[in-house]
């Protein structure tokens, strides 16, 4: 993947730098000290991600994305954790990194992008009926006329991304024109459970928990405040 730092601190640049290096699909073209000179670069060439600062001096990350028509995936870098709710607002945005960055933390944010980067497993549903129906275990979506069953406990995340829902299961991904409510009344919620405005998980999926964000495979996916207590409530703690 071509990739291109911007962070207005030199030595977090140069951080970042040597942790691309040592990934072998990363790319760095470009490095840029403002968001500025990144919106110029873009303007006339291409990249598939963007390791992103938030606190930057006139011009933030946010801002910098909301400039963008078509901003490529996009991994935020910075020293304050407290924006990772408002960060997974933003469907480009695949992880949030807190500073000082692990080297195993950076491998879990690079894996989640390169995971949204493969469109194989993809399959987009335009019907206007998707979720036909459901039984105990089986959950039927609407895909060219034809009915595709799913099972239910492959499922480990529901997402909501605009007018669309993207649903991961063990074997594929599906995208279908639906709402997170309307999906949210066909699984059992005494597996699943809506952790923010955006995601339903798998709780039996769960591989991590850590701070505001848990864990499901290669995903890391934003727990809100408000929800934050059903959850601790729904684990087998010791």
């Amino acid at each position: 993947m071509n990739c291109i730092i911007i962070d207005d601190e030199a030595t977090a640049r140069a951080i970042i730098g040597q942790l691309c290096s040592t990934v072998s699909s990363l790319n760095v073209l470009e490095e840029f000290p403002n968001a500025i000179q990144a919106i110029k670069y873009l303007n006339q060439n291409q990249v598939d991600l963007i390791f992103l600062d938030i606190h930057m001096p006139d011009f933030t990350g946010f801002d910098f994305i909301d400039t963008i028509k078509k901003p490529p995936k996009i991994i935020l870098t910075t020293s304050d954790p407290k924006f990772a709710i408002q960060a997974f607002e933003y469907n480009c945005i695949v992880d949030y990194l807190v500073k000082p960055i692990s080297q195993e933390r950076f491998l879990k944010g690079i894996q989640k992008a390169q995971s949204l980067s493969s469109p194989t497993s993809t399959q987009t549903v335009t019907s206007t009926e998707e979720v036909e129906a459901s039984s105990d275990n089986d959950l039927y979506i609407n895909i060219d006329r034809r009915l595709i069953k799913i099972d239910i406990p492959s499922i480990y995340m529901v997402e909501a991304r605009g007018d669309y829902i993207q649903l991961k299961t063990e074997d594929k991904n599906y995208t279908v024109h639906s709402t997170l409510k309307k999906i949210e009344e066909k699984l059992p919620n005494d597996v699943f459970l809506k952790v923010h405005r955006s995601f339903i998980i798998n709780i039996k999926k769960i591989v991590d928990i850590e701070d505001n964000s848990v864990l499901i495979k290669k995903d890391v996916i934003p727990v809100s405040r408000s929800n934050r207590p059903e959850l601790m409530k729904r684990l087998n703690l010791l």
